[in-house]
């Protein structure tokens, strides 16, 4: 049975804090004074603008000075005579109120100002727009007033706008001030509605800017309009061409003259005066959802009223929105989704650190405690754990466990157990404890079977302990999941964590990283291993290896990190490395006047990448080395499927004129078959059997047989490991075409390679 604290630990820690909120709380109110949820803000408010999609009254209309009317009366700007007839044709056409919003400072032609002044005082219903422009937290920049002849008769109005960083216009003024007067904006003046000077109100961009009435000024000019059309309707006159009307991003619809700005904000205050409540009113709802959530010791209480929050602020304010109240959301979301994703990241650990059979707390809990850290952490290991429940029904896993605690627990009934995959059972104990002997009164307990599902099944256990020091708990659990192994290993009941092993075990889990970098800082060299030419007796060629010299712990063999590089896909680095230097090297003798051959080694992790025939390339080319003095050894024990990727590459380094030799010949996949897939030109005999072919009748008729062979193939053959005069003359005897090895010359730097082949040929010529 599970012991009752550790359910108590895992409430406990379910149980969320209301420091939470006070943090939360703390940092949204800092949210919301900056107004870091601008952006946010105005998308959403977009969205709930889409929701409320309606058409406008349809008592502004617009005259729009527009591409059509421009090319119809002449460029623009237009003489005043234009706008007289169009003041004229409005008044006699019934129009409530005529909005001209064009530039109309300073005088022009005297004869067409005095032409549109009689107009104006006649009409007595003009109004005449000022051009002024305000920013997010900037005051009107006025230009110039209308022309003193013009403004005599009639109102002025003024289009100042607050845009924001994206030029698009939320808020609009009911007035702005200039010289100390109060220019009330052309919205306020169509709506006839008043507010304080530098006041703004909410544009209500639920409005459909499509739906505003509008035309030409040039049907207007030419009077083809219906008789109606204009009868006890404002009327906007603006221009509507790029280039002679201001551009605004209307947010919904995109960018539009400022001529509908003021429409629509018209249209908004004919509806009402519209109440901009701000961020804080939800901001404490939220608040007050959080709090009511927190209280809840249900999970599924606590998201759902958070949830159910999270879409009453998405979806509410466009009821309130209809009305003309404006609430801002971004500071209550920031709120609730920051409780929300904290909650759900406290339960997704929560959840990941209890083990879903058990319910016991997993070895990610254990890795995360800090309570054990001065005591002994005990690991128990039931060996045939996997064997076990594979045999039991598939909810008898339980019973098993239930029992496996019970025992663990005799002695000491206020253990915290942490439950492991594969039956790992751990708890930490007091050091100073005679812990031996109660582990080894647990292992003689465990002789005896369990019963699970009315079946009698017996436990094979085993125990790791670490005594702590100093080390982090998740190394810690490591090292005494290894100790309860190596007991298991060595037959023993329980075993203490050897540092020992654990230095030895760091040292070859950070040997790949470790040979990353030694590539890098020069610890990895290249060593030549001469090849010698048996007609001629002139060296020829070499085979380049590799050789690690760590600064503290010397010499590293080269089949240790080789083979680890290999089984960890670490070998391409290492690979490119020694090919860079073997081809370098290669070059460098063969313009000394000598022709020589270099090999390398391929492991068959690069058979299936598709680069590595361009990187050859492009090194061969680089270094200026003819492509058949490179040879590609490849390992024999590579199993080749019929075309595949590998023997594709190995057929595009051919086409190079790359050589390809099959290395280890005899050890691994001897058959005529490999033989004819692999494009090789060269068989390399294994040294095993090399070594033996003067003693061992056996080794001899298969060095002999595969000379032969390959001779029959046109390949040449290589012998490596020749160690005596006496195999090296045998090979001689058996036509073989070369031979590698300590009595030809060891591995060597490249300098004196370069003085063998020297003094070679020196010899040769003497």
């Amino acid at each position: 049975m599970c012991p009752v604290h550790t359910r108590k630990g895992q409430k406990a820690a379910a149980k969320p804090s209301f420091k939470l909120l006070l943090w939360t709380a703390i940092i949204g109110l800092i949210f919301g004074l900056i107004q870091a949820g601008e952006p946010v803000e105005d998308g959403l408010r977009t969205l709930r603008n889409n929701m409320n999609w309606h058409d406008a009254s349809g008592q502004i209309v617009l005259v729009k000075i527009d591409d059509k009317s421009v090319r119809d009366v002449g460029a623009w700007p237009w003489p005043r005579d234009r706008y007289a007839k169009i003041t004229d044709t409005l008044t006699a056409a019934g129009a409530r109120r005529i909005v001209f919003n064009v530039p109309l400072s300073g005088p022009t032609d005297a004869s067409d100002d005095r032409l549109f002044a009689q107009a104006l005082a006649k009409s007595g219903r003009a109004i005449l727009a000022v051009k002024t422009r305000s920013g997010p937290n900037s005051g009107a920049e006025q230009a110039s007033l209308p022309y003193a002849p013009l403004a005599e008769h009639v109102q002025i109005g003024s289009t100042t706008a607050q845009y924001n960083f994206q030029s698009a216009v939320w808020r609009v003024p009911y007035a702005a001030t200039s010289e100390g007067k109060s220019l009330w904006s052309i919205a306020a003046l169509l709506a006839n509605r008043r507010g304080p000077p530098n006041e703004t109100f909410m544009v209500d961009y639920s409005i459909n800017p499509a739906s505003i009435p509008a035309m030409s000024a040039g049907s207007v000019l030419s009077s083809q309009f219906p008789a109606d059309w204009f009868r006890g309707k404002d009327v906007v006159v603006g221009a509507a061409t790029e280039g002679a009307a201001d551009y605004y991003y209307i947010p919904g619809t995109g960018k539009m003259p400022n001529s509908y700005i003021h429409i629509i904000g018209a249209e908004t205050l004919r509806k009402g005066i519209p109440a901009d409540v701000g961020w804080a009113p939800l901001f404490a709802v939220a608040l007050a959802f959080c709090a009511l959530a927190l209280s809840r010791s249900s999970a599924t209480q606590r998201f759902g009223l958070l949830g159910g929050a999270l879409v009453a602020l998405l979806a509410g304010p466009a009821a309130f929105e209809r009305r003309l109240i404006y609430l801002d959301v971004t500071p209550a979301l920031f709120v609730l989704l920051t409780v929300i994703s904290v909650l759900s990241w406290q339960q997704y650990r929560q959840r990941g650190l209890v083990n879903p059979v058990s319910g016991l707390l997993n070895l990610a809990a254990l890795r995360g405690s800090s309570s054990g850290r001065d005591k002994a952490l005990i690991v128990a290991r039931i060996l045939n754990y996997a064997e076990i429940v594979a045999a039991l029904p598939a909810d008898a896993e339980r019973q098993l466990i239930d029992q496996i605690v019970g025992r663990l627990s005799l002695g000491s009934g206020d253990r915290t157990f942490f439950h492991g995959d594969g039956g790992i059972f751990a708890w930490f104990e007091a050091s100073e404890k005679p812990f031996g002997h109660h582990i080894d009164a647990l292992y003689a307990l465990f002789r005896n079977p369990v019963r699970a599902e009315g079946m009698s099944v017996d436990l094979s256990i085993s125990f790791g302990v670490e005594i702590g020091n100093g080390r982090s708990t998740s190394n810690r659990v490591a090292s005494a999941i290894l100790a309860a192994e190596e007991a298991a290993h060595d037959g023993l009941k329980w075993k203490y964590h050897d540092p020992g092993t654990f230095e030895n075990a760091s040292w070859k889990l950070s040997m790949l990283s470790q040979l990353d970098s030694a590539i890098d800082k020069g610890e990895v060299w290249i060593a030549f291993q001469p090849q010698l030419d048996l007609k001629s007796r002139r060296i020829v060629g070499a085979e380049a290896l590799a050789r690690w010299t760590h600064p503290e712990k010397g010499p590293i063999a080269a089949s240790e990190f080789i083979a680890a590089a290999e089984q960890h896909d670490r070998i391409g680095k290492l690979t490119d490395f020694v090919l860079e230097k073997a081809v370098a090297a290669a070059a460098d003798i063969n313009k000394r006047g000598f022709d020589f051959n270099i090999a390398v080694n391929l492991s068959a992790r690069l058979l299936t990448d598709k680069q590595f025939a361009m990187r050859v390339a492009a090194l061969l080319a680089r270094h200026g080395l003819e492509p058949r003095h490179l040879t590609l050894e490849l390992t024999e024990t590579v199993e080749l499927a019929e075309g595949g990727e590998a023997l594709d590459l190995l057929a595009r380094l051919r086409d190079l004129g790359v050589e390809i030799s099959i290395d280890d010949y005899g050890t691994g996949l001897s058959t005529l078959d490999y033989l004819k897939k692999i494009p090789a030109t060269e068989i390399k005999i294994d040294q095993s059997f090399v070594k033996g072919l003067c003693d061992n009748r056996s080794d001899r008729l298969m060095v002999q047989s595969t000379i032969g062979l390959a001779h029959s193939l046109e390949r040449k053959v290589v012998a490596e490991g020749v160690e005596q005069r006496e195999i090296l003359d045998a090979l001689l005897e058996m036509d073989c075409d070369l031979a590698q090895g300590f009595i030809i010359g060891r591995p060597m730097s490249l300098e004196n390679l370069i003085k063998r082949v020297s003094s070679d040929r020196r010899r040769r010529v003497a």
